[in-house]
């Protein structure tokens, strides 16, 4: 959902701000998507003390939560 959220933030609501000037769209995406993040990040704190996660691998996954399609890489790689 974080990774899905991200990416409609930067295909959709982004372009309707900033080419046609409406930033409401940037509001509501980008607080839900905010929301997501954040529960992404307590997600992988919480998996990391239950799949026995190095620090490294937590520290990839995070790397992975800013980048546009990362999420889905994470999710493929380390929660098979």
């Amino acid at each position: 959902m974080e990774a899905i959220s991200f990416l409609f933030l930067l295909g959709i609501a982004m372009p309707l701000k900033y080419i046609w000037d409406m930033p409401m769209a940037v509001s509501v995406v980008g607080m839900a998507h905010g929301i997501l993040f954040m529960l992404y990040i307590y997600g992988a704190f919480m998996l990391k003390e239950k799949m026995n996660w190095s620090w490294s691998t937590l520290f990839v996954i995070f790397i992975c939560s800013i980048l546009p399609f990362g999420p889905f890489y994470a999710e493929r790689k380390y929660l098979k």
